[in-house]
């Protein structure tokens, strides 16, 4: 179901072996059925052609004519279909940027805590007054 004919052109790009293993990989899976096989691949394939197509449409892709990994990263924060994948698909920053964050989210996360102490402290002196 998966060639034409004549073998040589196949109707889904993906391979379906794989496609078989990773549905496989669910618990709930116990067989897969050809025509299941085939369409999870054809409308894997269809939703990764519409994500390009769009996030090529809407990013930088068409100035450099090319699609970039921002253009997707970028797609997946600010387009509602596809936020699901802004996991998957961080925008990238430099370690030095992300070094920097950490650094000053534990700054924070102190400076937090010691506010919290000094709020239990006021509370007890009220108690005992």
């Amino acid at each position: 179901a998966a060639r034409l004919s004549g073998g040589e052109n196949r109707l889904v790009s993906l391979p379906l072996s794989r496609i078989r293993v990773i549905m496989k990989s669910s618990p709930e899976v116990s067989s897969i059925n050809q025509d299941a096989l085939f369409l999870t691949a054809k409308a894997t394939e269809l939703f990764v052609q519409y994500l390009a197509t769009y996030s090529y449409k809407h990013g930088r892709g068409k100035e450099k004519n090319a699609l970039t990994y921002s253009d997707l990263s970028h797609t997946a924060e600010e387009c509602e279909t596809f936020q699901f994948l802004a996991d998957i698909l961080p925008k990238k920053i430099l370690a030095s940027k992300y070094l920097k964050m950490l650094e000053k989210e534990k700054r924070d996360g102190e400076v937090g805590e010691d506010e919290e102490e000094d709020e239990d402290k006021t509370v007890g002196e009220d108690v005992g007054s």
